[in-house]
This record gives structure tokens, sequence and C-alpha cells, in this order.
């Protein structure tokens, strides 16, 4: 960030805080973060060392991803509700101030990488604990059900959470450069055996590991809250299972982290009752054409020219594992 608007953002800090002495001692960009910016600030604040990220907007952005002053209020009902969140403390919508609007939040340690929490059997309290854990923090995410006026942003929430997914990835594919005829068949067989429409609760629609730091003891924080939206439950827990986010440990059926048993314990300590096994997998089908469609869009970015990146583009490139996964997929639920 160069010295303008970081002189910008020491002024702006000044007033959100009421501390005119406060002074922005270091800043340096996070990495990771393909759609939003991380930027980890330390602060001197009343004379005390404070440290912080800073959240704000790559140059191009999803469609799908909502802006800083909704994710900030996601991340402030979550932190209300319990959920392991980092503290939200300041929203600034002024693009003027830095060039795009962000908000800031305390910074919590820990581990987030997957291809380095995967391959651990302690982070997270051990295996077992850590799927436990996972699943706490998903049922706890879950008790926040709507009407929210504080989450009006959202809109309603869809009357049938499984259909209006079929037809939201009907038109992601709708506006790709080519045909996916792998992906077209996936949700025909989705649509085949579509369960019955469940009560709407907040899911995160990003939950797994790489948005989920982990330390010794446990969770340390839920990260990334960008595409959360009302919907069916079992969608976040067929997130974390899928097989294409395991990273690699794919005998780990809980985000490659631990086993699904006691992910679904730890949900039903805070729910009160175990998870749709069958409707989970389901939506495990889905998150694989998801993040299939997603990669296409990240792709897109870079073949646009509107952020032109190598990371981007090489996102275009899992595309095709993807497809023969959701065929694969689709041919064991035919069989079964």
């Amino acid at each position: 960030m160069d010295e303008a608007r970081r002189a910008r953002l020491t002024a702006w800090l000044r007033g959100a805080t009421g501390d005119p002495s406060l002074a922005v001692t270091a800043m340096a960009r996070l990495s990771g973060g393909a759609i939003q910016q991380n930027w980890a600030v330390d602060v001197v604040r009343a004379g005390r060392a404070e440290a912080w990220v800073l959240r704000t907007d790559n140059p191009a952005t999803l469609a799908v991803s909502h802006g800083r002053a909704a994710e900030f209020a996601l991340l402030r009902a979550a932190f209300d509700a319990g959920v392991t969140v980092p503290e939200p403390l300041f929203l600034c919508p002024d693009a003027q101030v830095i060039g795009a609007p962000f908000f800031v939040m305390r910074r919590v340690g820990g581990v987030a990488a997957g291809h380095r929490v995967v391959r651990s059997d302690t982070l997270g309290g051990g295996r077992a604990a850590c799927a436990r854990a996972l699943g706490r923090e998903l049922a706890r995410i879950h008790a926040i059900r709507p009407p929210r006026a504080d989450l009006a942003f959202l809109g309603d929430p869809p009357g049938d959470p499984c259909a209006a997914f079929i037809a939201g990835q009907h038109a992601a594919l709708d506006r790709q450069r080519l045909p996916r005829p792998a992906l077209e068949w996936g949700l025909r067989a989705l649509a085949r055996e579509a369960p019955a429409p469940v009560a709407p609760v907040l899911c995160h629609n990003d939950f797994r590991i790489g948005n989920i730091m982990l330390d010794a003891a446990g969770v340390a924080a839920v990260l990334d809250w960008e595409f959360a939206g009302w919907g069916d439950a079992h969608a976040d827990l067929g997130w974390l299972c899928a097989r294409c986010w395991r990273f690699g440990n794919v005998g780990q059926e809980a985000g490659g982290i631990g086993p699904r048993a006691a992910l679904y314990e730890g949900y039903a300590e805070i729910a009160g009752h175990a998870p749709d096994h069958a409707r989970v997998l389901w939506w495990e089908l889905a998150a694989h054409l998801r993040w299939a469609t997603i990669a296409l869009d990240q792709a897109e970015r870079h073949l646009s020219g509107a952020e032109p990146s190598l990371e981007l583009a090489l996102t275009g490139h899992l595309v095709p594992e993807l497809e023969w996964q959701v065929l694969a997929m689709a041919e064991a639920r035919v069989h079964a």
C-alpha cells in the first residue's frame, strides 16, 4: 500500500477509534485470498500495541461474492452467535480512503494452509477432536436463522434450496465460453434425486480447510464469509466433506482432517440432532459442481484481462479433474 493511501487509512482509523494518537506501525499483504485482499496491520492505540487484519477487494471480484459491508455484518452476526470468528472492529464503506471499501478485525494466530493442516496429527487437538470441533462450529452457524433484520441483504431464503442450487448452476454454466456436458450431466443426476426442502439456516458456503484457522487447542477462527447465505445446513457439511477439499488426504472424509463420524458427533452436540447422511452425500456431489463453476469464473477473471494472474489461470485447469469426479459420483449414485 502506497504512502498516500496509508496516510488516509491512518487518519480514518484515528476517527473510527476516537484516538488521535493512533499510529500504524506496520502493514503487510497476507498470502491467500484469491477473491479478497487481506493486510496485516499493526497499530499502537491508546499506548497499547494491537494486531489487526484489514480486508478489502481485489481489482476484480466474483458476482456471487458479498461486498465488505455485507461480510462485516455476517461476521458480527456469527461473533454474537458464539461462532469462533475474529472480532469485527470497524467498517469503512468509503472507497476513497484506500481505493475500495474495507473492514478491520482482530488478527488471530493459527494455521489455515490446507496442505499443512491435513498432514498434521496434532493441529486442532488431534484428528477426531478437530473434526468434532468443526461440527460444533457448523452447528453454531446453522443456529442463525431467518428472519434477521441485520442480514436483510441476504434476501428471502429459497423455498427449495436444492432446486435453487440446480437453477443457479445452470445459469453459471450458461455464461461460460464453452459448453460443459459433464457438469450438465451431474446437474441432471442431482435433479433426479433432489431431496425435499428443509427449514433454511445461515450457511457459510465456503466452510473448508483453508478458510479455518487451527491451533494446537482447536479451531482458532472461521474466516471468509463472502459467500454466506440462507440455505440447507447440509450444504456446508457436503462442501467440507467433498473429496476436492480434502487436499489429497482423501481417507479423512471430514475435510482431510478427521473421520466423518466425529464431524457428525460434534454437530449433534450443539444442534441436538445428527445430520442426514444421505442429504450430505447429495450436497457433496453438488459441491464438486459448484467448485467447478467457481473455478471457471475465476479463470474468466484472468482471460477477460480484468485481473491477469497465473493463480487464476491455473484455477481453470482444475475443472477437468472436477468433471471426472462429478461423473464418477453420479455413476456411483445410479448403481447404489
